[in-house]
């Protein structure tokens, strides 16, 4: 089993979207088994949290389901849990204990934050492009 860990600052955008959209894909491609999902924050602004409304409405835009979602923080628990913590961009990486080779960005670029942009679509496409290359690893 390939255990995953999506990383962004509070855990109710780009993280929680890319673990919901990675799901979707694995399922797709009949390997929902093979896989342990999973999202979190490097801050604690949002603990407890819900997805944030205009992810929802991008998510269900593109046809992809999502639960009930609690933003937590990353643990140092994590790091041994998952073979891999994919970051949103380079100012998570920069947040993380620098204690494993684990971790990584999703893309050469940063995913832009849609807190701030309030562009969703453009975060939906970079997201797609950066976990179908690595569902294809």
């Amino acid at each position: 089993m390939i255990k995953i860990l999506f990383v962004c600052h509070g855990n109710i955008c780009r993280s929680v979207m890319a673990e919901m959209m990675f799901k979707k894909m694995v399922a797709d491609a009949g390997q929902a088994g093979d896989w342990l999902i999973d999202s979190c924050a490097t801050s604690r602004e949002e603990i407890g949290n819900d997805i944030y409304p205009p992810a929802k409405r991008c998510l269900t835009a593109h046809g992809i389901p999502f639960e009930r979602h609690y933003a937590r923080q990353i643990t140092f628990a994590d790091y041994d849990k998952y073979d891999k913590i994919v970051c949103m961009e380079h100012y998570n990486v920069r947040n993380l204990p620098k204690i494993t080779n684990k971790v990584q960005l999703l893309l050469d670029r940063d995913v832009a934050d849609p807190w701030y942009t309030g562009d969703f679509e453009t975060t939906y496409w970079d997201l797609e492009e950066g976990l179908r290359k690595l569902l294809n690893q």
